[in-house]
C-alpha cells in the first residue's frame, strides 16, 4: 500500500479562541473524541510525535499537552500525558525521539516582548513528565532540539556530546545554544540559564526548521536561510541559501518524504493594507541535491502550508475568490487549484489582513493524499482530495473557528515527527 493510500488517518480541529478539540475519523468524517476547555497555542501549532501522538500547549491552562488521536475507540485515552510550561507559548519543538520538548514563550496579548522563560519539557521521565522553567532572554524565540550525532547520521559534524536546545532570537538576531543538562539541572526559582554557543543572525528571523539527517538547522531571515550545524565546540555557520528573486519567506518547514525545505516567499508593497498585491511563491531547496527553485502560487495573502503525500498545500485569500493552490513538487508546478467559500469578516482590500478578520488554517499528512482547510468564523472545515484536486467533505464543529482555528491531520506511520518543530 503507499503512502498516498495510507487507511485511518485522523483530523484535530482545534478552536483556540472559543475553546475546545474536536478529533474526526477520515475520510467519512464521524466524530471520535471531544476535549472540551482547552485553548491551544494558536502561535505555537501542533507538533507531531512518534506513534501517532500530537502535542500542544493550552494557552489558558499553562501546559503542555500530549494528545493519542488513535485512543478513544481502541480503549486509549486522547490525552495521555501533560505537563505545567510557561506560556504564552511562541513555540515548540522536541528531539525526534518526541520525548524532550521545549517551549517557548512571546508576546501572547502584549504589544513587546515581555516574558524570557523557557520551558525543557521530558515527557517520559521516571514516575512521569518532568518541567523545568529557566530564564533566557526576552524576545519572541524560535525553537529548536538537537539530538547528539548518531553514528552514520549528521555527515561531517564534529560531534557534542549531549542534546542541545537552539533558539532564533530577534531584535537583535543570534542563534543561542543550551545544553539540555543544564536546563534540567536548572533550580527552583526560574533561574537565568546562559547559553553555551551563539552564532549572530539578522534581526528578522521568522520560520526554523532541523534536518535530523544532516544535522544542519535552518533560519528564516529577510536575506534568506541562514544554515549552522552544531559542533563539539559550538554552533558553526553555513553560507546562507538566497530566496532565488524578490521577497523574503514568513515560514519554514520540513517536507519528510521528499527531504525538501519549503517557505512561502512574499514580495510586493511594504504596506499591509495592499495585502491583495503581495505575490507569493512557493519556495523549494532539496537537502540531498542542493537544488532550490521557485513556483508562483498568486497574489494575496498566503502564509501557513501544509505537506501532503503527493502535494504541498497552500490557502490563499484575495478579493477575487479564496483557494486551496496544490503544487506538486515532481512536477514543479501548481497542479490544482480548488476555489473556497468565502468568509464572513475576511480581510478587505484597505486593511491590514491581521487584527480582527477571519483566516485560514490548512492541515496535510505527508502519508495521505487529503488536504483540510478552515473557513474561519463559519465552523466548517472543507475536506480535499489533492490528487483529484476536489472537495470531498466538509465538516463542522460547534464552534465558530473565529481566526481560522487550527487543525492537525495525521496517518499511521507516515513519517510526520521527522519534521520536530510545531505548526
Amino acid at each position: 500500500m503507499s503512502s498516498a493510500r495510507a487507511r485511518d488517518p485522523r483530523l484535530i480541529v482545534a478552536d483556540h479562541v472559543a475553546g475546545g478539540i474536536e478529533v474526526f475519523a477520515l475520510p467519512d468524517g464521524a466524530r471520535t473524541a471531544r476535549l472540551p476547555g482547552r485553548y491551544p497555542s494558536e502561535h505555537a501549532g501542533f507538533l507531531a510525535l512518534s506513534r501517532g501522538r500530537t502535542a500542544f500547549v493550552d494557552d489558558r491552562a499553562g501546559e503542555l499537552v500530549v494528545l493519542d488521536p488513535y485512543g478513544p475507540g481502541r480503549g486509549r485515552p486522547l490525552v495521555v500525558a501533560s505537563a505545567p510550561v510557561a506560556i504564552p507559548a511562541e513555540h515548540l519543538a522536541a528531539d525526534p525521539s518526541g520525548r524532550l520538548i521545549v517551549v517557548s514563550t512571546g508576546l501572547g496579548h502584549a504589544d513587546a516582548p515581555w516574558s524570557d522563560l523557557l520551558t525543557a519539557v521530558d515527557i517520559g521521565g521516571i514516575g512521569g513528565p518532568r518541567a523545568v522553567r529557566v530564564r533566557t532572554r526576552t524576545g519572541e524565540p524560535g525553537v529548536l532540539v538537537i539530538p547528539p550525532p548518531e553514528h552514520g547520521r549528521h555527515v561531517g559534524q564534529a560531534g557534542h556530546t549531549e542534546t542541545l536546545v537552539v533558539l532564533r532570537q530577534r531584535e537583535p538576531g543570534a542563534l543561542a545554544g543550551y545544553r539540555w543538562g543544564d536546563l534540567m539541572a536548572a533550580p527552583a526559582g526560574c533561574p537565568a540559564v546562559p547559553p553555551r554557543a551563539g552564532l549572530p543572525l539578522p534581526g528578522d528571523g521568522h520560520g526554523d526548521a532541523y534536518d535530523p539527517v544532516t544535522g544542519l538547522l535552518f533560519a528564516a531571515a529577510g536575506t534568506g536561510v541562514h544554515r549552522a550545524r552544531t559542533t563539539a565546540d559550538g554552533l558553526t555557520a553555513e553560507p546562507p541559501l538566497p530566496w532565488g528573486g524578490p521577497g523574503r519567506g514568513y515560514y519554514l518547514r520540513l517536507d519528510p518524504v521528499r527531504r525538501t525545505l519549503w517557505s512561502g516567499v512574499r514580495g510586493g508593497p511594504a504596506d499591509p493594507r495592499r495585502w491583495p498585491e503581495w505575490t507569493n511563491c512557493a519556495w523549494w531547496y532539496g537537502l540531498d541535491s542542493g537544488r532550490s527553485g521557485r513556483i508562483p502560487i498568486g497574489p494575496g495573502l498566503v502564509f501557513r502550508f501544509a505537506v501532503a503525500a503527493r502535494h504541498i498545500a497552500f490557502a490563499r485569500v484575495h478579493p477575487d475568490g479564496d483557494e486551496l493552490v496544490l503544487v506538486d513538487p515532481a512536477a514543479g508546478t501548481v497542479t490544482g487549484r480548488v476555489p473556497l467559500p468565502a468568509m464572513s469578516g475576511a480581510p478587505r482590500p484597505g486593511e491590514t489582513p491581521w487584527d480582527g478578520v477571519q483566516r485560514r488554517s490548512v492541515a496535510a499528512s505527508p502519508g495521505h493524499d487529503l488536504v483540510a482547510v478552515s473557513r474561519g468564523g463559519h465552523g466548517e472545515i472543507l475536506l480535499a482530495d489533492a490528487a483529484a484536486g476536489t472537495v470531498v467533505r466538509t465538516l463542522t464543529v460547534p464552534t465558530p473557528l473565529d481566526e481560522g482555528g487550527r487543525l492537525a491531520l495525521s496517518a499511521p506511520d507516515d513519517g510526520a515527527e521527522a519534521d520536530t518543530v510545531g505548526r
